[in-house]
């Protein structure tokens, strides 16, 4: 079976998509078969990997209301062992699909359709909308661990404990295996003291189940966003590069 791992925070701007699309370009240059999910429907985690959203006739979508099965949803990318199976605004109308049809088992539903796909990859990665609603709970309960990422700056703490909280409710209510695979710094830069306060506190409160790693603030993050490339292959020998290669290596040896 495959690792999965949510990247949550209900927080935007924190680099949920920046870290699912990195962390999952990282174990696929490790030599890992990796699908990564996009349940935001803003749909950057495609862009990410270079991929016109907007073009799109099939997304997760049509998987999760059964219109089409997984398989024929799933795409390559044009990086060796990294499938996307992609997202578009579409998707923000899917809980009210389901209200409507009082669907009661709805909040299992990537659960269900990730368990015929699994055995196929080794990571799937899962990048979260800045909410906790109806994706989110989705996603949690489709997962095996989750990574929170906190900005490192005013108002970090900010929201941790609404995602905690939702954390535990999916762990009592849908998914007993899910776990915290552990909190991660990003935006960090060592010359601000801020930030370096920031990094103190979080690591004080969730003390080992903080990555001992931190994504610094890169420019070359941003560029590699910007043009629809994974880190590791804009500029493989950059910091933000570095620093999401040594995440990568950190949850292989979480195990």
């Amino acid at each position: 079976m495959s690792k999965i791992i949510s990247i949550a925070n209900q927080k935007g701007g924190v680099g949920k998509t920046t870290t699912a699309v990195n962390l999952s370009a990282c174990f696929a240059s490790l030599g890992y078969k990796v699908l990564l999910i996009d349940m935001d429907p803003q749909g950057n985690a495609g862009r990410g990997l270079g991929i016109d959203i907007t073009s799109m006739k099939t997304t997760i979508f049509d998987v999760l209301t059964g219109s089409m099965h997984i398989d024929q949803v799933i795409m390559p990318t044009r990086y060796q062992n990294l499938h996307l199976l992609p997202s578009n605004l579409k998707l923000a109308t899917l809980d009210g699909y389901f209200a409507d049809r009082n669907f009661s088992t709805s909040f299992t539903l990537l659960k269900e359709k990730i368990e015929n796909i699994s055995l196929s990859y080794d990571f799937i990665i899962i990048d979260c909308p800045p909410s906790l609603g109806f994706l989110s709970l989705n996603s949690l309960a489709a997962s095996t661990s989750v990574i929170i990422p906190i900005q490192c700056e005013y108002f970090a703490m900010e929201g941790v404990a609404s995602v905690l909280s939702t954390i535990n409710k999916v762990h009592h209510q849908f998914n007993q295996k899910l776990r915290i695979e552990g909190f991660l710094l990003t935006m960090y830069d060592s010359k601000v003291s801020l930030n370096v306060e920031v990094a103190e506190e979080v690591r004080n409160v969730f003390k080992e189940n903080t990555f001992s790693v931190a994504i610094p603030r890169n420019v070359s993050l941003a560029e590699a966003c910007a043009l629809g490339q994974p880190i590791t292959t804009y500029k493989p020998t950059s910091h933000g590069a570095t620093a999401y290669m040594s995440l990568a290596k950190e949850v292989l040896e979480r195990g």
